[in-house]
């Protein structure tokens, strides 16, 4: 494992205070870092292996993908109407259920039955990104006064539950939104936790975990059914998920309101969230009516770790598919969406 020294972690400052003179990229700098720069500098110099040279430019690439994407202003534009917002909870599955008993929060994501089909490839960008820096604003900052210490990452639970063929739909997508993560937030998340995996997850998962980098390998971990008994011994069970609270080992029920499943709108996190969202946009323009339409970000081009994950386990999706007899040419998946 990559251990970044006290000498590494200066030399990069020194690197990055010469070249960030900018205003703009000044203050995109501290809506990353929140006070605590050190922080940034070790996320960033572990996502490139400790390389000073790698890991600035990276860094200032990703300052300057945030000035010329209003990233700093994405919490003050509400997805709207409330609607079209609820439709994107429906389909982009991602909520938070509460914290470890260490204060780390904890987000959930449907990977298996998120559809994104009810809008734009940008409306979910934009949430997907809202989200991020939510996190980073607002809730990890609350969660360090709330447990008095410093936390400045979370952990994730990634529901397999309805997972097939069909996630290759989303591809274009889930690339986007995994590079995206990958060259502007990296090393935010502890551990991701794999629940309700299927036996094709199973089998695919043995040939893409060897082409992971040891660092990100050892931050996976597939748990046996709906991950309930492994979790608990990390967080209470007010915390866990809603897909793991359910009745018997290896159950798909699940029965409660739609507050309780964090990933629908009608829960506090979400309610809070948007909101806040709201307010922001009132406090930036409170004469106008808040506009409609998505935010366009650019998208990166570059091939990531992330990517490539998203890309060879869908590879391996289909090979597996297509050994089972149930052929599905790639070239007939619409894995495109120009809607606005």
């Amino acid at each position: 494992m990559c251990v970044i020294s006290e000498e590494t972690i200066t030399q990069f400052e020194t690197a990055l205070m010469e070249q960030v003179v900018d205003e703009a990229l000044k203050n995109t700098f501290q809506n990353i870092h929140q006070g605590c720069p050190r922080d940034t500098y070790v996320r960033f110099l572990m996502a490139r292996e400790g390389n000073v040279e790698k890991a600035h430019k990276m860094l200032i690439d990703s300052l300057t993908w945030r000035v010329q994407s209003e990233i700093d202003d994405i919490l003050a534009k509400p997805i709207v109407p409330t609607e079209l917002y609820r439709a994107i909870r429906d389909s982009q599955l991602i909520g938070m259920s509460g914290y470890t008993r260490e204060g780390l929060p904890v987000f959930a994501f449907g990977a298996g039955l998120s559809t994104y089909d009810k809008a734009s490839v940008h409306y979910y960008v934009q949430s997907h990104i809202q989200i991020n820096e939510y996190r980073d604003r607002v809730v990890l900052p609350a969660a360090g006064k709330k447990y008095g210490k410093h936390i400045v990452k979370c952990l994730k639970v990634l529901d397999m539950t309805g997972l097939k063929l069909s996630a290759l739909n989303q591809i274009k997508l889930l690339t986007i939104i995994s590079s995206i993560d990958d060259l502007n937030y990296p090393e935010k998340v502890v551990t991701y936790y794999i629940v309700n995996a299927p036996y094709i997850f199973s089998a695919c998962w043995k040939v893409v975990k060897p082409l992971l980098q040891e660092r990100t390998r050892k931050k996976v971990q597939v748990l046996s059914g709906c991950g309930q008994d492994d979790l608990l011994k990390i967080m209470d069970y007010s915390s866990l998920p809603h897909f793991c609270r359910r009745e018997g080992s290896g159950s798909s029920r699940y029965s409660g309101s739609s507050n309780q499943n964090c990933y629908s709108l009608d829960h506090p996190f979400h309610q809070q969230l948007y909101d806040y969202i709201k307010q922001q946009a009132l406090l930036r323009k409170p004469v106008r009516p808040i506009k409609q339409g998505s935010v366009h970000v650019n998208f990166p081009d570059e091939v990531t770790e992330g990517t490539e994950f998203v890309q060879t386990l869908a590879s391996e999706f289909q090979k597996f598919d297509n050994q089972n007899g149930l052929v599905q040419s790639l070239d007939e998946l619409n894995i495109d969406d120009h809607r606005v």
